[in-house]
């Protein structure tokens, strides 16, 4: 897949010919016999598609060998004149392919039509091909940034709605391109976030509160690790003590807050 224009998602895929096990024709090898047809020459072929004169006659034996008749010819002469060029068979695997093109071009037309708006779908995209090692990776829109003289203040809105805040150096936000309506992730470390219960009219220091439903208790002889849904899809992940987990009397369906420091929220960018 591949990003369109106006921050959708276009399908591409490679069509490919396998023979024997073995990748047999694709584009970039129907490019070059084309070439060949074209310039009559395996020299200006080779060059004309961005490969050495080696690469572009090893190609050309492997197709050789891999078809049942021979695609390519070459003609009488040394390696700067006598020529290549197409045989009858080869001019019509050109022609078939072409054709096989033109209906895979509109199979995956039909399918991005089927899949209607695709920014969402980009977005997961995104989100989940993400590779860091904290388990708590929330995608969202900077809806507000406070300067100040060392760090800023970062307002995310998440799916959902649910804000959250980080402060993040004004040398992060400067090199991330940080600004209102610039989509973001926020990524905190599951043992940066505190569990806690009832917590509605508390007031504590911590920014970020996020309360919600239980779904998952893994439960270790020493750290018990707590995942809470927060609503709009996301899920937080904390890592706390068994012992506090049996002091709070957690359990798989019931309510539970999240709580995380804003200096914790590490934001990225894609």
């Amino acid at each position: 897949m591949k990003r369109g224009a106006k921050g959708g998602i276009e399908l591409g895929g490679a069509l490919w010919f396998h023979k024997d096990d073995q990748k047999y024709l694709g584009g970039d090898r129907i490019a070059l016999l084309e070439q060949i047809g074209e310039q009559g020459s395996i020299t200006r072929a080779a060059k004309a598609v961005g490969i050495s004169y080696k690469n572009a006659w090893d190609l050309v034996n492997m197709i050789n060998n891999l078809a049942d008749r021979p695609l390519v010819q070459r003609l009488a002469g040394g390696r700067g004149g006598g020529g290549t060029t197409l045989t009858e068979h080869g001019k019509q695997i050109i022609r078939q392919f072409t054709v096989l093109q033109e209906e895979h071009r509109k199979f995956l037309e039909n399918l991005e039509g089927r899949l209607g708006d695709t920014a969402s779908l980009y977005q997961l995209l995104r989100r989940i091909s993400m590779k860091v090692s904290a388990r708590n990776v929330l995608a969202g829109t900077v809806t507000k940034i406070i300067q100040g003289s060392v760090n800023s203040e970062v307002a995310l809105t998440l799916s959902g709605g649910a804000p959250l805040i980080a402060v993040v150096t004004n040398g992060a936000v400067e090199n991330l391109a940080l600004k209102e309506g610039a989509s973001a992730y926020a990524i905190i470390k599951a043992t940066s976030v505190l569990i806690g219960s009832d917590l509605h009219n508390t007031k504590i220091s911590a920014r970020n509160v996020m309360c919600g439903s239980i779904v998952k208790i893994i439960e270790g002889p020493v750290s018990t690790e707590v995942d809470v849904e927060v609503g709009g899809g996301n899920t937080i992940s904390a890592v706390i003590t068994h012992e506090s987990a049996g002091q709070l009397g957690l359990a798989v369906g019931g309510h539970a807050c999240t709580l995380f420091k804003a200096s914790s929220v590490i934001l990225g960018v894609s």
